[in-house]
């Protein structure tokens, strides 16, 4: 378990030549498309949701836990450990071969002949997936200077936009165009029509794979004097710790006040995030009685209005208060998760389609604009030694939490709601509980993490 050697040495913060801009923005460039087939993937299975119930016979808890909880039960013993690879090794491998497996799992999803094959495809497509976020973000805080780094954020988000956007439109108009196509028979497996979207879907995650390898790996900054280090002498099981997170868990815990809103703040809201983004479209097939090539071309006006916006008005915001406070990228986003929970609670209670939808899109702009500066701001204060596992800890409460959205959801419909035919409410209850508490704490992060920037600026951080 001796940690391998890393391929660019590990350099001061005074001493370091940070990479060509062609170099780090062909970087960003690729993480963008692994980024778009992510959530190009996580939407167009949103589109699926009604077939999928309909045709493997789901009760709403069941497809919600197949939306969400599924791709997390794996993430629970994988993900961290794998996210370690992003401190240890050239994360461009971890990058490539993260999104070659994603998309492999992809298509062999398509292949299920079963609720149970279904759940195990979603289980390990998420175990694939899991080490993305922490590489792509610890490469791309070595690859850009802290001056331009919530520009790079900034437009990593194109990988979020595109995915929200060509989702709804592509995945609409294929789901409605495969409800016509005969079922294919291959020997034992017996393939619906809606199943080749998926099969075809996984095909580019290959050659993204391949891309990563044309990546020029950044030099890591070296770590802080007084970073968590693993003794010299460490047994076996000590350094099995360390690769599980024990390092990495203690660098937060050291600051509790600084992570914990933080962390709290990004689980609560990531719940309703998720619920309300799988759940839109049978809450519009439902309440309004759109089919899904009307939602999808309605829902990609209105998402990529609402995240074109949301990348300006989080870049302007965020420039805005750093001239004036230390703490602008915490504050940012608590202003804009204030602007979320009024638009998500309103939206589910408008009466037509459309006045949904656009606030839905209003709603989707803070979410954005809020994003960047949540991610920069994790960037900023975690080790650098162990950024990557300190991001896959922060990401696990969006990824855990996010991917019960859709069962929590599920199960307030079953059992509380009960009417299937009144979604809206089971939407209404969860945004107006968890969306205010997860502001609250936003607000009460802004002050720690000021005073953690201001410490490491006087040491030269």
């Amino acid at each position: 378990m001796a940690g391998p050697t890393i391929m660019a040495a590990p350099v001061g913060a005074a001493e370091r030549e940070w990479p060509s801009a062609g170099a780090a923005y062909w970087a960003l460039f690729v993480i963008v498309l692994a980024t778009f087939l992510t959530f190009f993937d996580a939407v167009t299975f949103g589109m699926l949701a009604e077939r999928i119930k309909h045709d493997f016979g789901l009760t709403d808890s069941q497809l919600g836990f197949l939306a969400g909880p599924a791709s997390i039960v794996c993430y629970l013993f994988v993900g961290i450990p794998l996210a370690r690879l992003a401190d240890i090794y050239p994360r461009k491998y971890v990058l490539g071969g993260g999104a070659a497996v994603v998309g492999l799992i992809i298509s062999l999803g398509g292949l299920a002949q079963t609720f149970t094959q279904f759940i195990g495809s979603r289980v390990f497509l998420a175990a694939g997936g899991s080490a993305h976020a922490p590489s792509s973000y610890s490469l791309l805080a070595d690859a850009f200077p802290p001056k331009k780094l919530t520009r790079a954020f900034a437009l990593l988000q194109f990988g979020f936009i595109g995915g929200t956007t060509l989702g709804p439109l592509i995945g609409g108009a294929l789901v409605v165009m495969s409800a016509s196509w005969a079922p294919t028979t291959f020997g034992p497996l017996t393939i619906l029509g809606w199943q080749w979207i998926l099969i075809v879907m996984g095909l580019p995650g290959l050659l993204v794979g391949l891309l990563f390898l044309t990546v020029q790996e950044p030099a890591r900054l070296a770590p802080a004097a007084d970073a968590p280090h693993v003794p010299t002498d460490a047994g076996f099981m000590r350094r099995v710790l360390t690769f599980m997170g024990l390092d990495a868990l203690r660098a937060i815990n050291a600051k509790p006040r600084v992570y914990y809103p933080l962390f709290a703040a990004l689980a609560l809201s990531a719940v309703e995030t998720f619920g309300l983004q799988f759940w839109r479209v049978p809450f519009m097939v439902r309440t309004f009685g759109w089919d899904e090539r009307q939602i999808g071309a309605a829902l990609s006006v209105t998402v990529l209005a609402g995240s074109l916006s949301g990348l300006l008005l989080g870049s302007v915001l965020v420039e805005w208060l750093a001239k004036r406070h230390k703490d602008a990228n915490v504050r940012a986003a608590a202003i804009c998760f204030s602007g979320t929970t009024i638009c998500s609670i309103t939206a589910i209670l408008m009466p037509t389609a459309w006045g949904s939808l656009i606030l839905f899109g209003f709603s989707g702009m803070f979410g954005l604009a809020g994003a960047v500066p949540q991610n920069a701001a994790i960037q900023r204060v975690a080790p650098n030694d162990m950024r990557g596992q300190v991001t896959a800890f922060y990401l696990f409460m969006f990824t855990f939490f996010g991917a019960m959205g859709s069962w929590v959801v599920g199960q307030v419909q079953d059992r509380i709601i009960g009417d299937p035919h009144q979604i809206w409410k089971a939407l209404l209850i969860t945004a107006s509980v968890l969306l205010p508490l997860a502001t609250f704490l936003m607000i009460r992060a802004i002050r720690p993490y000021r005073e953690e920037v201001e410490r490491l600026e006087a040491e030269g951080l």
